[in-house]
């Protein structure tokens, strides 16, 4: 927990992604235990926002069971904004009807608004229609601007905080694949002037155990992850689900000071804080930025002691499984490349695998799987260590191993 000379001036949470079934009760637990977390950490609240997603389908009975329980657990002197994600559409009515039911059952008072709380402006925008990738009208970004310039002129050494389902693509962690399309440049025009500008977003479900998940260039943004499971990028051995994806749940706690915003990641699941919080300085100056593309150039290492095991019980004509020590970073080890090479030099293939840094504790070994191998053959393997920002360790693991024959029929 970060110690704090005095007293916030405005605090509030940011979750996301709450997608509220229409039956069960492992989502509302979910979305209770961190409303309940929320309020033990701060029991002083001026707003709380949720980015999206509400509902898994946009119903009725989602809507309702999501409400009752938000309004059962807020905080009552909270000011509630909410915003409309891409499932909160996808109930079979037009855009429009799907927006009349979201502000019926949020009381919200339009599908995106601006308000002042404490003398800090909020601003609200909204996804037009069902597209996952989400649409922003040409005709919301002219407002957007006109709020900006509102905002800045009202309280120019202020934040300006903005909140969006989706992320501005190419900002935060997961806006590479998740990232707003259509749209993109002038809605990045409208940010880019107001340095004091720090967006939150969701959609993603990208975990905020990664430092990418703030980014700042022009402005700040920040992933709010995801509070009913995770979803990582593909091509990795665990997949983009990898095991143990709906055992997690993730947001955030803003604290605003004199001299900066503190951005608090919580795990809900674990009850605990994310690492060190993200400071953001007050006023805003881009040439404070710290957390960029560029922040990090350390390359991660393995221990002295680190080596892999080949698990000679789970050897396959075609395949194999191996455990190898984890390496560390600065920051965090994201991933790993495994070169396999054949030992009569006709084959080689590479495969990625997470470091599992999403899981809470950190693994001290990794276990996996390597596929498409050939029987009865020898091999070498390689390992190098990848960190947050793609940089790769100078030294890796080596071994060797041989696959089991292809087994003959009695």
């Amino acid at each position: 927990m970060s110690s704090m000379q005095s007293q916030p001036r405005l605090v509030f949470p940011v979750i996301s992604d709450v997608h509220i079934a229409p039956t069960g009760e492992e989502c509302i637990h979910k979305f209770e235990r961190a409303l309940q977390q929320l309020n033990a950490r701060a029991p002083q609240q001026d707003a709380f926002i949720i980015v999206g997603d509400l509902t898994n389908n946009g119903t009725v009975e989602e809507y309702e069971r999501h409400m009752k329980t938000f309004q059962q657990h807020k905080l009552p002197e909270a000011e509630a904004l909410i915003a409309i994600g891409n499932h909160d559409y996808w109930n079979g009515l037009p855009p429009a009807a799907a927006q009349a039911r979201f502000l019926e059952m949020t009381g919200m008072e339009s599908i995106y608004y601006h308000r002042v709380i404490q003398g800090h402006h909020f601003i609200v925008l909204a996804t037009e229609d069902t597209m996952t990738h989400g649409y922003f009208s040409l005709e919301q970004i002219e407002w957007l601007s006109k709020q900006l310039a509102e905002a800045a002129a009202d309280a120019p050494a202020q934040p300006i905080f903005v909140f969006l389902h989706q992320h501005l693509k190419d900002t935060v962690y997961g806006s590479e694949e998740w990232g707003i399309q259509e749209n993109i440049e002038a809605l990045m025009n409208a940010l880019k002037p107001y340095p004091q500008v720090i967006t939150f977003s969701g959609h993603s479900h990208y975990p905020l155990n990664d430092p990418r998940s703030i980014h700042q260039e022009c402005f700040t943004s920040i992933g709010t992850a995801s509070l009913s499971y995770m979803e990582v990028e593909s091509g990795k051995l665990q997949g983009n689900l990898p095991p143990g994806h709906r055992e997690f749940s993730q947001g955030c706690l803003v604290e605003v000071y004199e001299d900066k915003v503190v951005i608090t990641r919580m795990d809900f699941l674990n009850e605990r804080e994310i690492g060190e919080a993200w400071m953001v300085r007050v006023p805003a100056d881009k040439a404070s930025f710290i957390y960029t593309n560029e922040r990090d150039a350390e390359k991660p290492t393995f221990p002295q002691h680190a080596g892999i095991v080949v698990d000679e019980e789970h050897t396959a004509p075609n395949s194999v499984r191996i455990s190898f020590d984890q390496a560390v970073d600065d920051e965090l080890v994201h991933s790993y490349r495994i070169q396999v090479k054949r030992t009569d030099g006709n084959e080689e293939v590479q495969h990625l695998a997470y470091s599992e840094y999403y899981n809470y504790p950190l693994v001290d070994k990794v276990s996996v799987t390597l596929p498409d191998l050939q029987p009865n053959q020898g091999y070498e393997l390689e390992i190098h260590a990848i960190d947050a920002f793609q940089n790769v360790s100078d030294h890796g693991l080596k071994a060797a191993f041989r696959t089991g024959p292809v087994p003959t029929s009695v």
